[in-house]
């Protein structure tokens, strides 16, 4: 009935667009292969391999079985043992360390307070030195202004016996 409606129906068109969908289904449409490709791998891969996988996940299975029942608790065990005892041997260490740190700390501040007693012995020392010196500068000042008035004094008496000389 359509056949009849249809434009093409009993056209010369006809023959060409049979080709097209011929064309279309040969080179466009791969379903048919591709589905003929997946039974063809299905059926090798059924055939050649068998039950092996299914062997293979058993084997796996016990296993993991055997792992987690048997080898898993032994190494809890194993590591809470040894983890104990490292963290006993941890906190030991640490509480000497922390002795350690304390003599050290004790033996850094005695060397500062020896460093700050020896330079305040030194600054107390060096404050007499400058006493010392600024008295013997001023005794020596001294000395040299009565030295300064002897020289004047007896300059000034040579002054006076030269002129009783010039006289003549």
């Amino acid at each position: 009935d359509r056949r009849r409606d249809s434009p093409a129906a009993g056209s010369p068109i006809q023959p060409i667009i049979k080709d097209v969908g011929e064309v279309y289904s040969r080179l466009l449409d791969h379903r048919p292969v591709i589905q003929g490709e997946i039974r063809y791998f299905v059926k090798e891969f059924e055939e050649k391999r068998g039950l092996r996988e299914l062997r293979v996940l058993e084997n796996l299975k016990n296993t993991i079985f055997e792992t987690n029942e048997r080898v898993l608790p032994k190494c809890e065990q194993a590591m809470q043992d040894n983890l104990s005892e490292t963290f006993k041997r941890l906190q030991a260490a640490n509480a000497m360390i922390h002795r350690l740190q304390e003599r050290e700390y004790e033996a850094r501040k005695l060397q500062a307070d020896k460093v700050m007693a020896r330079e305040e012995k030194c600054i107390a020392h060096w404050e007499e030195f400058m006493k010392e010196q600024q008295n013997k500068r001023a005794e020596v000042d001294e000395e040299h202004r009565k030295a300064m008035e002897r020289l004047k004094e007896q300059y000034s008496d040579m002054e006076k016996e030269l002129a009783k000389y010039v006289s003549f």
